[in-house]
This record gives C-alpha cells, sequence and structure tokens, in this order.
C-alpha cells in the first residue's frame, strides 16, 4: 500500500508543479486565506505557525497549494501535521477549487464528518481522511464526489460505517476510482453483495484494500471485471468463504495478495504462483485452505510469502532455489520436513523469519542458525523447556527478535547478549516460570524498543537497563515485575515512552534529572503499588502527551497550576490514589492554552469543582468520580466539547442548568451515586450512541419527550433508584438502539407499554423491578427477541405469562417474583437454551411441575430457580431433575460471573444481573451472580409425596429449600452426595424415618434446619 501511495503522492506533486509553470502568479484571493485561516482556529493549541492574516496563502503557507493563474486554492496537503481538533471546520468547504485533500495522520477527536458540505467539492480528485480519528456515518456529500481517482479512509478505530449513503450508493457514482482504501470501516451490512458493488461500479480499478472491514461470503465471479488490479488487500475479515478465485490467476498486474485470517476453504489455485508480478502474498489463518508449493517460475519478484495457519505442503524442492528476491517467510513449523530447512537456509535475500509452533515433531531449531543474514525473526508457540536455544547467539545481524507463546523453565540464554544489533525485542505472553529478567539485556545498547507483555516473571527490573542508552520505547505488561524502579531508567537520554503498568511495583518515584530537556512523551505507571508523592520534576517535563499514574498508592498534595504547565499533555489521569488536589485562584492562566483531551481525577480528594476546566475547550473525556464535590453541577460543564463525562459518586444535589442541556459530541454520561434532585437532564445531542446513567439520584420528575425528541440514539438508559412515578413515557418505543433499559426502583405506574415489548428485538436487558406498575403482561414478543434478561420483580403484574416469551431464544435470567400472576407452571419455558436464572416466587403460579415430553430437555442451562410462595401442588417427578444439566455439572467454574456483554462501535457494555433469594434462612441480594451458583427453592408450596433422590445427582447445588410443603416419606440418602451444599432447609414437612448418617459428607453444610417434622435418631 505504502509504495503505491508514495508514488501518487509524486505524480500529484508533479501535477501541480505543471499548473505553477503554466501560470501567472496572482495572489491568494482573501476569501481563499479567511476560510483557511478560520480553518486553523479549529486546531487546538499552537499550530500551522506560517498561516498568518495579511500573508500570501499561496506563497508562503505550509500545505496549500494554488492556481497560480486565479490565486484559488487546490490543493491542501496537511497530512501528519499532527493537528487536533473535536470537528471539522465548514470553512473547509469554502475551498471550492480543491483537487487534492489530505487531513491524514491528524485527531479529530471522534467526531462525525459533516453530515453536508463534503458536496460542494466537486473538483477533487485525491481525498485522504485516513487516521483522523472520524467516526459513525460516512456522509452522503462524499458519495457525489465523481471525479475522485483516489479515496482514503482507512485507518479510523473502526469508527466508520455505511448506512445513507449504502455502499452501493456510494460506489455507483465512482465510475473514475483507480484506488481505494477502506481498512477497518464497517461494510457488514452491504452483506455478501460488496464484490458485486466493486464489479458493477470500478471497473478501472487498481488498488482496493477492505482489510477488517466486516465483509462476509464468497467473492463473486464478476469480481474478474477489475482486471487493472495491482493491489488486493481482503485480510482479517474472518468471514470471507468458499473457494480462492482461479481467475486471480490471470491479473497479470498483481503485486500484492492479502487474504489472510478468513475461512477459505479448497486448494489454492497454483497459478497463482506463475504470477511474475506480485511481490506480496499473504494466505494467513485460514485453516481450511490447502496450499501446494509447485513451481514458481524464473524470474519472479516474490518478496513476502505468509503460509501461517494453512494447510501447507511442497513438492519440487528445486523450485524454491528461484525464490531469489524473498525476503520474508512466514511458516509452521509442523509443516516443514528434514528436507526444507536446507532449502530455506540457501534464500539469498531471506532475512524475516517467522515460525509459528507447536513443535509436534521435536524439530530441532538450531539450522536457523546458518541463516546468517537474518535481520528479522519471530517464534510463536514454542516450548524451550528442554532445549535451550543457545544458537540463538550466532545471529549476530538479528535486528528484531519477537518470541510470542513460548516456555521457558530454564533461564533465558544468556548468549542472547550476543544480539548487539538488536533493535527490537518482544517477549509476549511467554511462560518465564517465575524467573528474573536478565541482566544480560543491559548487552543490547542498540535498542530502540523492549516490550514485555503477560509474561511471569518476577524480581525486579535489572539495573543494567541503564546501559540502554538508545532506548526509545520500554513496555513491561503485566508481567508480575516487582521492586522499585531502577533510578537510571528515567535517566535514559533517548527514552520517550515507559509503560511499566499492571505490575507489583513498589517504592516512591524518583525525581527526574533534567526534565526540562527529557524526551519522554508518555509515562504509563497505572496499577502497581507504588507509594509516596508524585516528584514536581514530572511536571516539568515539556514534552510529556501523556501521564498515567492511575490506581496505586501515591500520596501528596498536587496544585492543579503545575499541571496546566504542561502545555503538550493531552492525557492525564492521577485517579485511584491518596492524592489531594487543590486549585489556586491563578490556575487559570495556563489552562486555556491546554491541549489536553484525556482527563481523569476520580478519588482525588476534590471537594469542589476545578474553575480553571471552565477555560478549556479541549477536554473530551473528563472523569471526576469518587470525590467529595458538593452543591450544583456547574452550567458551563455542558458547553464543554465532552464525549464522555463521569460524575458518578459525588455529593451534587442540583445542576445550574436543566433538564435540556446542548452536548453536540456527548456519548457517555454518568451522573450516577449523588444526590441530584428535580427534573432529569436531557442532553440535547446528534451522536448516534449514547450512555446514559442516572441512577442513585433522587430525581422525581422526567419530561414526556425525553428520549423520542432529544436522545433518539440511546444505546443504554439506567434511571434505576431514584423517586420517578407517573406512566413509563411512550416515548422509550422511538428507540431503535437500545439495547439496555434499566428503570427499576421508581415509582412508575400504569401498565408496560406495549410497543416496549414490540422492541424486544432490539433490547438485551430490560430491568423495571421495584416499581407500581399493574396490568397484564403485553404478548406481542416477535420471533427476533434478543432480550437477555427480563427482571420484572415486586410490581403488581396480573394475568398469566405471555406465551411469546418462548420467541426469547437469547434469555438468561427471567425475575417476574412478587407480583400477582395467575398461571400454571411455565413448562414451555423449558426449550429456551440460555435459561440461567427464573424467578417465579410469590405469585399465584399454581398446579403441578409437569410438562416433560418424550426426547426433549428441559431446562438445561438453569442454575438458579425460585418458585417459592405460590400455590403449586403435586408430587414431583424425578425426572424433572435429571433434566437440570447446569446442576449437574460439578465442574470448577469459580470466579466466573453472570454478566451480558453489548458491543457499540464506542464501547462495550458489561451488564451484571441482580437477584434476591433466600439463602440460609435470610434475604440475599446477589448483585454479581456466580455462574457456579447453584440454588432450587420450593418452600411455602403445597407440594406433597416423597423428595425425589434425583436430587442427589445435582452435585453442583449451593442451596436446597424445600420448606412448608406437605412432602412425606424419609429424607433420600442421595442427597449426601451434594458436597457442595451450604444451605439446606426441609422444615414444615411431614418427613418421617432417620436422619440419613451419610450427610457427614456434607463438609460444606453451614445451615441445616430439618425442624417441625418427624424426624427421629441424632444429627450427624
Amino acid at each position: 500500500m505504502a509504495p503505491t501511495k508514495e508514488r501518487l503522492h509524486s505524480l500529484m506533486h508533479l501535477f501541480i508543479a505543471c499548473l505553477l509553470k503554466l501560470s501567472t502568479a496572482a495572489p491568494c484571493l482573501p476569501d481563499q486565506a479567511s476560510s483557511l485561516l478560520q480553518l486553523k482556529a479549529s486546531f487546538i493549541g499552537d499550530n500551522l505557525p506560517s498561516w498568518q492574516a495579511g500573508t500570501d496563502c499561496c506563497h508562503h503557507w505550509e500545505g496549500v497549494t494554488c492556481d497560480m493563474a486565479l490565486g484559488r486554492v487546490i490543493s491542501l496537503d496537511l497530512g501528519e501535521f499532527d493537528l487536533m481538533s473535536n470537528h471539522l471546520d465548514p470553512a473547509l468547504f469554502n475551498l471550492t477549487s480543491l483537487r487534492n485533500l489530505s487531513l491524514a495522520f491528524n485527531d479529530f477527536s471522534g467526531a462525525l464528518l459533516p453530515a453536508s458540505g463534503f458536496e460542494r467539492l466537486t473538483d477533487i480528485i485525491h481525498l485522504n481522511l485516513s487516521w483522523t480519528n472520524f467516526r459513525f456515518q460516512i456522509p452522503i456529500g462524499i458519495a457525489c464526489l465523481k471525479n475522485l481517482v483516489t479515496i482514503d479512509l482507512s485507518g479510523n478505530n473502526y469508527g466508520l460505517y455505511f448506512e445513507w449513503p449504502s455502499f452501493k450508493t456510494f460506489m455507483a457514482n465512482m465510475s473514475n476510482l483507480r484506488e481505494l482504501y477502506l481498512d477497518g470501516v464497517d461494510l457488514s451490512s452491504d452483506g455478501s453483495t460488496w464484490s458485486t458493488r466493486l464489479a458493477d461500479s470500478v471497473p478501472q480499478l487498481q488498488v482496493l484494500s477492505l482489510f477488517g472491514c466486516y465483509i462476509s461470503g464468497s467473492i463473486h465471479p464478476s469480481f474478474l471485471r477489475l482486471r487493472s488490479l495491482t493491489t488486493i488487500n481482503l485480510g482479517y475479515n474472518f468471514e470471507l468463504t468458499g473457494k480462492v478465485p482461479e481467475y486471480f490467476s490471470k491479473l497479470s498486474s498483481s503485486t500484492v495478495l492479502d487474504i489472510s485470517s478468513n475461512k477459505f476453504e479448497g486448494h489454492f489455485p497454483t497459478k497463482i504462483f506463475q504470477l511474475k508480478s506480485l511481490r506480496k502474498l499473504d494466505l494467513s489463518d485460514n485453516p481450511m485452505l490447502s496450499v501446494r508449493l509447485t513451481h514458481f517460475p524464473a524470474g519472479n519478484n516474490l518478496e513476502t510469502l505468509n503460509l501461517i495457519g494453512t494447510n501447507f505442503s511442497y513438492d519440487m524442492p528445486s523450485s524454491f532455489a528461484k525464490l531469489e528476491h524473498l525476503k520474508k517467510l512466514w511458516l509452521n513449523t509442523m509443516d516443514i520436513d528434514d528436507k526444507l530447512p536446507a532449502l530455506i537456509s540457501k534464500l539469498p535475500l531471506l532475512d524475516d523469519l517467522q515460525l509459528m509452533g507447536p513443535d509436534t515433531k521435536n524439530l530441532i531449531l538450531s539450522w536457523i542458525s546458518n541463516i546468517t543474514q537474518l535481520t528479522h525473526l519471530r517464534f510463536d508457540g514454542y516450548d524451550f523447556s528442554k532445549s535451550i536455544p543457545t544458537w540463538i547467539g550466532k545471529l549476530t545481524r538479528l535486528e528484531s527478535l519477537i518470541i510470542v507463546d513460548c516456555s521457558f523453565s530454564m533461564p533465558i540464554p544468556y548468549q542472547i547478549g550476543n544480539l548487539t544489533k538488536l533493535v527490537e525485542l518482544k517477549f509476549w505472553n511467554c511462560d518465564f516460570s517465575e524467573q528474573r529478567m536478565p541482566s544480560s539485556i543491559g548487552n543490547l545498547t542498540k535498542l530502540v524498543l523492549l516490550s514485555i507483555c503477560d509474561c511471569n516473571f518476577s524480581g525486579p527490573i535489572p539495573s543494567t537497563i541503564g546501559n540502554l542508552i538508545q532506548l526509545e520505547k520500554l513496555v513491561v505488561w503485566s508481567s508480575h515485575i516487582g521492586g522499585k524502579i531502577p533510578k537510571s531508567l528515567f535517566a535514559l537520554p533517548a527514552l520517550q515512552v515507559l509503560f511499566l503498568l499492571d505490575n507489583q511495583l513498589i517504592g516512591s518515584l524518583e525525581d527526574i534529572p533534567a526534565p526540562l530537556s527529557s524526551p519522554l512523551r508518555e509515562i504509563v505507571l497505572r496499577s502497581n503499588q507504588l507509594t509516596g508523592p508524585i516528584p514536581k520534576s514530572f511536571f516539568q517535563l515539556t514534552n510529556l502527551q501523556s501521564l498515567d499514574l492511575d490506581s496505586n498508592k501515591l500520596t501528596g498534595t498536587i496544585e492543579l497550576g503545575s499541571i496546566w504547565r504542561l502545555r503538550n499533555l493531552t492525557h492525564l489521569s492521577l485517579g485511584n490514589n491518596m492524592i489531594a488536589l487543590t486549585e489556586k485562584d491563578g490556575d487559570t492562566i495556563f489552562s486555556h492554552i491546554l491541549k489536553i483531551q484525556h482527563l481523569n481525577l476520580a478519588s482525588c480528594n476534590l471537594t469542589k469543582f476545578p474553575t480553571s476546566l471552565e477555560y478549556t475547550d479541549t477536554i473530551q473525556d473528563l472523569d471526576l468520580s469518587n470525590n467529595q464535590i458538593e452543591g450544583a453541577m456547574p452550567s458551563w460543564v455542558w458547553k464543554n466539547p465532552l464525549v464522555s463525562l463521569n460524575l458518578s459518586h459525588n455529593m451534587f444535589t442540583t445542576l445550574e442548568k436543566s433538564p435540556i442541556v446542548q452536548m453536540t459530541h456527548l456519548i457517555d454520561l454518568d451522573l450516577s451515586f449523588n444526590g441530584l434532585q428535580g427534573s432529569i437532564p436531557i442532553p440535547s445531542t446528534p451522536s448516534e450512541l449514547l450512555i446514559l446513567d442516572y441512577s442513585n439520584n433522587e430525581f422525581s420528575s422526567i419530561e414526556p419527550n425525553f428520549v423520542g425528541r432529544y436522545v433518539r440514539n440511546a444505546f443504554s438508559i439506567n434511571l434505576s433508584k431514584n423517586k420517578l412515578s407517573g406512566h413509563i413515557p411512550l416515548s422509550v418505543c422511538s428507540l431503535n438502539n437500545l439495547q439496555i433499559m434499566d428503570l427499576s426502583h421508581n415509582y412508575f405506574s400504569g401498565p408496560i407499554p406495549s410497543c416496549l415489548m414490540k422492541k424486544a428485538d432490539l433490547m438485551s436487558i430490560l430491568r423495571l423491578r421495584e416499581n407500581k406498575l399493574h396490568g397484564v403482561l403485553p404478548e406481542n414478543i416477535g420471533e427476533g427477541c434478543k432480550l437477555q434478561t427480563i427482571d420484572l420483580n415486586q410490581n403488581q403484574i396480573q394475568g398469566a405469562l405471555p406465551r411469546s416469551l418462548a420467541n426469547c431464544q437469547d434469555l438468561e435470567v427471567l425475575d417476574v417474583g412478587n407480583n400477582q400472576i395467575v398461571d400454571s407452571f411455565p413448562s414451555w419455558l423449558g426449550t429456551l437454551p440460555k435459561l440461567r436464572i427464573l424467578v417465579l416466587r410469590s405469585n399465584q403460579f399454581n398446579g403441578t411441575i409437569r410438562g416433560l415430553h418424550d426426547g426433549y430437555q428441559h431446562f438445561t442451562s438453569l442454575q438458579i430457580v425460585d418458585l417459592a410462595s405460590n400455590h403449586f401442588s403435586g408430587d414431583l417427578h424425578p425426572e424433572w431433575f435429571e433434566n437440570l444439566r447446569a446442576m449437574l455439572d460439578n465442574s470448577n467454574d469459580v470466579g466466573e460471573i453472570l454478566e451480558h456483554q453489548t458491543n457499540s462501535t464506542w464501547r462495550s457494555l458489561v451488564y451484571q444481573d441482580t437477584i434476591i433469594v433466600t439463602f440460609k434462612d435470610a434475604a440475599l441480594s446477589v448483585t454479581k451472580i456466580p455462574t457456579a451458583f447453584k440454588l432450587i427453592d420450593l418452600s411455602n408450596n403445597s407440594f406433597e409425596g416423597s423428595i425425589p433422590g434425583s436430587i442427589g445427582r445435582l452435585v453442583s447445588l449451593h442451596g436446597l429449600d424445600m420448606s412448608h410443603n406437605n412432602f412425606t416419606g424419609q429424607i433420600p440418602s442421595q442427597l449426601h452426595n451434594l458436597t457442595r451444599l451450604e444451605s439446606m432447609d426441609l422444615s414444615f414437612n411431614s418427613l418421617s424415618g432417620e436422619i440419613p448418617q451419610e450427610f457427614t459428607s456434607l463438609t460444606s453444610l453451614s445451615w441445616l434446619n430439618l425442624s417441625y417434622n418427624n424426624l427421629t435418631g441424632r444429627i450427624p
């Protein structure tokens, strides 16, 4: 991709140079200069110094090229200027003569691309918005640019997608397109038709890059019409299927073919190997794809060959000798026989070798030491416990060594210290059996990058790290490193990035020598056990852009003014320590020139809202949670271009401005756990995703059009534990993106809106417990129901359970306890494959528990069933309990929590259910439900007959309550198998006979109630 872009860049400048020679110089038109200055003003901080009012924009302004005859801007190339803004200023669209526009590698902070404006740039030929951090829908205006030859929207963190226009509409106007880069743009809405869209619309396309676009299906034969293609990148789509088209071999100009990380199958067409122009071939991670290397023609130009994760074989070994240009080779070692190492060793230009295990043949890897010209080597998935790779010291030309998912029970070979040309060293997810980091790393004095992630080392960072005078980036992440941070580390003259997060580092932080000249840009030390104050020198690092000390035990007092002096700072996280922040009147002097975007001051003992924040207009993410800020929430908060605001767990009582607040960019707002009163604040925002948490306050009213008019794109709404009353607003039914709604613990009354249940095909979580809702449950749940949790406990719901609940095939939690439901036992729910929790307690359910059908498995996933305090009667069938497969399972899944993860383009939300059960004769509120917690409560009914011995097979049961029934006969001895049982209550029945002495095996039992029966004998 890069060479093509560079060629395009050169051609573009040649084109512009020709225009300059053919034109008579004219000054920049005033309207052009004015628009450019307006655009400059939208960027944050000092930037574009050559753009000065009163100077000629056509001759002196960087990135600007004009038509010299007319004085109009025809090219604006701001690529890689490191600019930052929270929006794209519409002044840009006044430059209607633009033919080239590049904003690549600047940061627009997750802003939306303007819905209108692009359509005015009708002359544009080259458009590059790659790596700009734009999000959400691609506007229709770009689809109107019919003269486009190249378009690059790649690298925007999977935040862009097509909706209106659709991908089909977008491509229909692009007949002149030669190069299309959409890496990371979501094309999933187009399904499997993407290949026909391209074939029909862009017949002259030369470069196609759809890396990670969620495209699916097989490649349509019409794709062959794109005969001019030189680059095809379809990697990392995961759902591309079928056979690799034979006609790819007819694309005679192809230089790059990347179909990695998909589901292609069958035999890879060997004719593709005959393409002499092909330079890169990546077939990796297609496990069903059979690749047989047969013959490479003389004069082939293949430089990169990646076959890892394919079903690889080869014949005609002599053909390997013809790979005279091959530089990069990536293979599974299970595919390497005794002959192949010698062939690989003879490749004259091979300098990059990647090998992946597992090594099922116990293949000796020492042959690699014969390839002395190697500069890059990677091992993935090897056990070096039995054979230490001492031979690695012979590869003295190595510049990069990456070791992933490998095991070392023996010390890392000291010979690694011989690799004195090493620039990059990575250990990721390796098992070092708690060895210490080798001091020989200090010999690698040319290291620029050292990265150790998820490795179980022990002990401190070796002091020899101070020898790495060229080290620019050090990452030690979640690798059990302890001890103090070496003082020499902060003195490394080239160090720019220091990540030591999620380890066991202790002690205080050392002063940084010469902070004014230090190159340090990023310091991340979060999630350790660091103590003491933060040295003042940290706040004198003039180049510092990111400082994250979150979740340590740091102490002391910090003046906000010292932070605001860091003018390049964009990310600051001091939360969850024991520090105190103070603010002086003069602290606002510096804040207006800040670049800070992400500010986390959670748990920093703040008692008032920092007034200096009023003068910053750059913050996107602000977290002031878990402080002691009280009083009114200032109105100027809403004026900031915030994307995320967390003020939870404070003592706010009122809003200075309410209820409607304009927040153009808002996505995530958390005001929970305060004392806020009055009407619920309504963020009026065009954002295409909104997460609101107002729970645990004292809000008492809500605007009728709260949802439908202002927050139409809400994704999650949590209004629980307030004082809201009246009917549930019908406007909630207009929400088409809503996945989570929690209105529990309020005073809502009236019926549950039927239109709300109709939204079951969109929602995942519906929680309305502890309100005053009445009436019958709506029956209109459709077949596409996606609900995972329905919690209606403690209302006044009447009637029967709607049979349409059976459409909710993803349902895991159904809690309708403490209502007035009159129905028989819902055996028809037994077919729901994921149902884990069923709470029917305290209703008027009646009749027997039967309904088993031959050949069906019922309630196989249930872990908690609570039928207490109803009118059930009759005997219990032993077969009913034998269906409870989840309780029969004795596997140990301790530590897992029942939770639901919902995905969005902004972030994933993890929702955890809460239920109340009776356990050990007390009401127990379980806020994080362990998947291992199993309970049956059948108490306070009219069951009769004997207790089924089949209950003894439910070996993972923790609680069993069958009290207050009419059971007779003996206690089944099989219950002694319930070795995890902690609570058992069989009281208030008519049981007789002796108490089983086998109960001595119930070693986990801490609550046993057998009172009010006719039992004899002693309690074991």
